[in-house]
């Protein structure tokens, strides 16, 4: 019995001990990013600190006193990492939901063509979609960045699965017999269920698409509609300075956005963990 309780003890030191070394390298890089926020240019250039400097106010003044539009960089984001999350979950849910529920023809291909996709890296064929956009005259415009994401690959590929371990058919056929149509059943029986792995995603969805700036950056040309990333990222000084204070301190606020959506959707992940379908 001793020995056991020892064993057990090495390996629940050894479990805490890489649970800590993890949680510090995701925690190092976001401290040190909002230890330079408040750091000048100087100091910054001079290596690593741990301790605050005085320097915040000045940067805040870097960002708005160079025709930083903060907010409206707020805007345009929210409203492209809002639209591509709402749309992108629900229609991935309801592609993984038609895959996972109907025996129709050519299913099975049509998954295997969701997966070839995934598989693709997405600059692959980036070229050809500016070229496509460009002749259907949508550039400068949130319409390519928000409408092709409506239904992810990986984020169907996920969906899917999901369902396939914790929903029921019998789930399904009841709501059937009660005269449900398919749409409330989806909308009504169905999101209920998978709500854990719809929060998980729209986590990732937004955080994805808020962080964007490969996209924004070749489709967007004009300011009034550049993302906060976009803009952080035109925070230079003339050619012989750039204000690495003003360009943390830019970066540290373009994080709050998706904090605070982690911590709205996380409740989520929680609370629906315990909600399933139907006793067997």
């Amino acid at each position: 019995m001793r020995s056991l309780r020892l064993e057990l003890g090495i390996q629940r030191f050894f479990i805490y001990a890489v649970m800590i070394f993890l949680g510090l390298l995701a925690i190092i890089p976001l401290y040190l990013l909002l230890i330079n926020a408040t750091r000048s240019t100087e100091q910054i250039n001079l290596g690593i600190s741990l301790i605050p400097s005085t320097y915040a106010g000045y940067n805040w003044r870097v960002l708005t006193g160079r025709g930083f539009q903060i907010w409206q960089g707020f805007y345009n984001s929210a409203f492209i990492a809002l639209s591509t999350t709402v749309l992108g979950v629900y229609f991935s849910a309801m592609t993984g939901y038609g895959l996972h529920v109907y025996k129709f023809k050519g299913r099975r291909i049509l998954w295997g063509i969701i997966l070839i996709i995934m598989m693709l890296p997405a600059s692959l064929s980036f070229i050809g979609f500016y070229q496509f956009m460009a002749r259907l005259k949508l550039l400068n415009s949130y319409i390519p960045l928000i409408i092709p994401a409506i239904a992810g690959a990986g984020t169907v590929l996920f969906l899917r699965q999901y369902m396939t371990s914790v929903l029921s058919i019998d789930l399904i056929n009841a709501a059937r017999i009660d005269g449900a149509g398919e749409y409330r059943i989806f909308n009504v029986v169905i999101l209920p269920v998978i709500t854990p792995a719809l929060a998980a995603q729209a986590i990732f969805t937004f955080v994805g698409s808020w962080n964007n700036f490969f996209s924004p950056f070749v489709l967007i040309s004009e300011e009034r509609k550049y993302t906060l990333p976009m803009l952080v990222q035109m925070l230079r000084g003339d050619i012989y300075r750039t204000e690495y204070g003003g360009i943390y301190l830019g970066i540290a606020i373009s994080l709050i956005p998706i904090l605070i959506f982690y911590i709205f959707m996380s409740r989520f992940i929680i609370s629906g963990i315990t909600m399933g379908g139907i006793k067997e």
